[in-house]
This record gives C-alpha cells, structure tokens and sequence, in this order.
C-alpha cells in the first residue's frame, strides 16, 4: 500500500512542478529548478512502482547519475548565459540573434 501513496505524491509534486514551470518562466534558474523538481519526481515515480520487476540498484544508481548531470550541465548553461548576457531573463535569450 505505500507503493500507492508514494506513486500519488511523486505524481502530485510532477504535476505541481509543471505548474511551477508554467507559472513562473521568467528567470532561467526558476526554470531549470522546476525541470529538475519534475525529473527528480519521475525517477521517485519510476523506481517506486517498479523496484520489485525491473529495476536493481545498478540502474537506479545510473538514473540518479544522469539527474545530476543535467543538473550540473544546466547550472553551466546558465552561468555561461549570465556572463554573457549580465543577466537570467527568458525573454532576453533568442535564438535569431547571432
């Protein structure tokens, strides 16, 4: 049964993270912070509701790896973009500009 409630929560703080994103798109880091809250709620959401077919140790252990680097690899992204740019504003990037 808590395989249940751990499913339901991890798919409310999804849910709660892709309103966070919707909802406040004006700094880059509030961005990557919801895109990082929802991919860590799926991983919950995955390794809870198939820890006992699928999944070992190994393969969480390589999920969670993969989570942290995109974390890291989105927070050089945005430093890059703020000593360039002098600021985290979405609306300032575009691609059109060379």
């Amino acid at each position: 049964m808590s395989v249940f409630y751990l499913t339901m929560l991890s798919s409310l703080g999804f849910f709660m993270a892709l309103i966070a994103l919707s909802l406040q798109h004006k700094h880059l880091l509030s961005v990557l912070l919801s895109l990082e809250a929802a991919t860590m709620n799926l991983f919950i959401m995955l390794f809870s509701t198939s820890n006992n077919i699928l999944f070992s140790g190994e393969t969480a252990l390589i999920l969670i790896t993969l989570g942290a680097c995109e974390a890291s690899l989105g927070l050089s992204i945005l430093v890059s973009m703020i000593r360039a740019r002098g600021n985290d504003y979405v609306s300032s990037f575009s691609s059109q500009k060379c």
